[in-house]
């Protein structure tokens, strides 16, 4: 995946500045740093291209552990990992295709009520489509209507 390797291979570049410029300064200073600049680069546009594969997931973890080591002084930083954030994101752009925010408007319309709703649904539910390749079944859509 292109958009993937690019942001990771412009992270580790980001990271490896800041580290360099940080190198004495306090931990307060270098938390600020990653989370502006590399923390930034890595969760751009990843609601979209969202990496499924085991991989992808952990060439981004490891920009983050690395930059936790760096900025704590130990492994464990206590910080929010970026599956979780990237989860957070990926459920707030699906209730703003929902609802028809302003950018997300065009995706609206591919969501479609489901066919049947139980006594135990909800009215905002959304119909899960059925897809036989790869590019379907990690779609944004399918992704977020599963989670």
């Amino acid at each position: 995946m292109y958009t993937l390797f690019v942001s990771r291979k412009q992270a580790w570049k980001a990271l490896y500045f800041i580290m360099r410029i940080l190198k004495r300064r306090n931990n307060n200073t270098k938390r600020l740093a990653y989370t502006a600049l590399v923390r930034a680069m890595l969760e751009y546009g990843a609601v979209c291209w969202y990496p499924y594969r085991e991989g992808q997931v952990s060439a981004l973890n490891r920009v983050q552990n690395r930059a936790a080591k760096f900025a704590n002084n130990i492994n464990e930083s206590g910080w929010e990992t970026l599956a979780q954030r990237r989860l957070i994101a990926r459920i707030c752009a699906l209730f703003k295709s929902y609802t028809g925010g302003r950018a997300w408007k065009a995706m609206g319309d591919i969501l479609l009520k489901p066919c049947y709703l139980s006594r135990g649904d909800h009215n905002r539910k959304i119909r899960t489509r059925k897809e036989r390749t790869n590019v379907g079944k990690y779609s944004f859509v399918n992704r977020n209507i599963k989670s």
